[in-house]
């Protein structure tokens, strides 16, 4: 499947081991996309192991505010990597909308800088984004109200389960400015306990899926209580089964 990709954070420890030969792990289940981090600290060995192991990078996680984005867009581009999507702003950032206000300013000013580099700014939510309620409406669509078209959306269909919301639902209202999706599972425990493979947990895993047609999937986990590269296999084949 052309629109599934996984997230390097989930093997981050054996990443950091051996990068090249968990690139080839992956390739070896059957994946041709990778979601690396820390695109600057990382670049050297993406650089080799992506197409030895004929995987590219669609996207990317990368902190960009209060960053030196110029060096990230640089690193971003010359990999080939089309998203540079922010992971995470703090809890406390999302409780007024002057602080929401503030973020999407520094979103939209990031990807006036993208755009020089030919890259795209995106932003990641956690559950605290649906949480916290402003005006009876969630801040993380807060905030994409307030975004430049330019910056795009990657929701995490698990923390926004586990922050209360309706991820199907709030898919359909984001619409088309959800390019990415990161697809897990589990028992939805905001400390990540209980990850389990896609369609065995309490994630609606087959709606959230038909909700972003048109979406990249990637496969995360934050914590598993066993061989990850296992379960990130059984979430590859419950998706090339029941996707689109």
């Amino acid at each position: 499947m052309s629109d599934l990709s996984v997230q390097l954070y989930s093997v981050r420890d054996a990443f950091a081991a051996d990068p090249a030969d968990t690139l080839r792990r992956l390739a070896a289940i059957g994946f041709t996309q990778v979601e690396p981090y820390g695109v600057v600290e990382n670049a050297e060995a993406l650089r080799a192991g992506l197409p030895a192991n004929g995987l590219t990078a669609p996207t990317a996680h990368a902190r960009l505010l209060g960053a030196d984005q110029a060096a990230v867009f640089a690193a971003a581009a010359e990999l080939g990597i089309g998203l540079v999507i922010d992971p995470l702003v703090k809890p406390e950032q999302w409780q007024n909308s002057g602080d929401i206000a503030a973020t999407a300013e520094a979103l939209n000013a990031a990807a006036k800088l993208a755009a020089e580099h030919g890259v795209r700014v995106g932003y990641h939510n956690h559950w605290w984004e649906l949480t916290s309620r402003i005006g009876g409406r969630s801040a993380f669509e807060v905030l994409a109200d307030q975004l430049d078209p330019a910056v795009a959306l990657e929701v995490d269909t698990y923390w926004a389960t586990a922050g209360g919301e309706d991820a199907p639902a709030l898919l359909r209202r984001l619409g088309d400015r959800v390019r990415a999706i990161h697809v897990k599972d589990g028992g939805l425990a905001t400390d990540a306990t209980g990850q389990v493979p896609a369609g065995q947990g309490r994630v609606p895993v087959a709606e959230v899926l038909a909700a972003a047609p048109a979406a990249l999937r990637v496969i995360e986990f934050d914590a598993y209580d066993g061989d990850l590269f296992e379960a990130i296999a059984a979430s590859h084949a419950f998706l090339t089964g029941a996707g689109r």
